[in-house]
């Protein structure tokens, strides 16, 4: 009787190319999930920027001079107005969901949006004009060459000397931050620097 030896030291070519495509396969799908990762990851960073420069940059911005109002000459200041408008470049603004804050020395309040075209009350805010509405519609919303006078009335008057801040913080943007001092002499209407 023959007597059959199991012989393994040889590796044959069938054996050699089953372990290859084995091996090719394994790479492929490994290159397959990293380059899908780095996609991922591309995209992510992509999205992080676009929305940082949206973010960082103003939306809106204070055209021309901001005003101090009070009743009566050398009373304080009751009111403070100026016009916005967009910051090249922005896109619209929805003043509904636009929030202020009024800060002092001693005080910080987040001012209350009241009826429009009308004087605010305590805590309040108002869009009192608006120029150059497009189709003539009058809404709240911030358009390309559109401009809205504000008005604010923080819950204190404002005495002379006394400086303020107040910051306007639209839905999509950085805030716009309005600094600025009552001088020692008022009048009915006083340009506030």
């Amino acid at each position: 009787m023959k007597v059959f030896r199991n012989n393994e030291d040889a590796f044959t070519g069938l054996e050699a190319a089953i372990v290859l495509i084995a091996f090719v396969v394994v790479a492929a799908v490994f290159s397959y999930v990293v380059l899908g990762a780095g996609f991922f990851t591309t995209q992510k960073s992509q999205e992080t920027v676009h929305s940082g420069v949206a973010m960082a940059s103003s939306a809106v911005e204070v055209l021309g001079d901001v005003y101090g109002i009070a009743d009566n000459d050398g009373d304080d200041i009751k009111y403070i107005q100026f016009t916005v408008g967009l910051a090249a470049g922005a896109s619209t603004v929805d003043m509904n969901k636009t929030v202020m804050v009024f800060s002092t020395n001693a005080t910080v309040e987040t001012l209350d949006k009241g009826t429009d075209k009308a004087d605010p009350t305590a805590k309040q805010w108002t869009i009192l004009e608006r120029h150059n509405n497009l189709g003539g519609l009058e809404n709240n919303m911030l358009e390309k060459d559109e401009q809205f006078v504000l008005k604010v009335m923080p819950t204190n008057s404002l005495a002379p000397y006394t400086s303020f801040n107040l910051e306007v913080k639209p839905p999509v943007g950085a805030a716009l931050g309005i600094k600025r001092s009552v001088p020692a002499y008022t009048h009915k209407s006083t340009l506030l620097y």
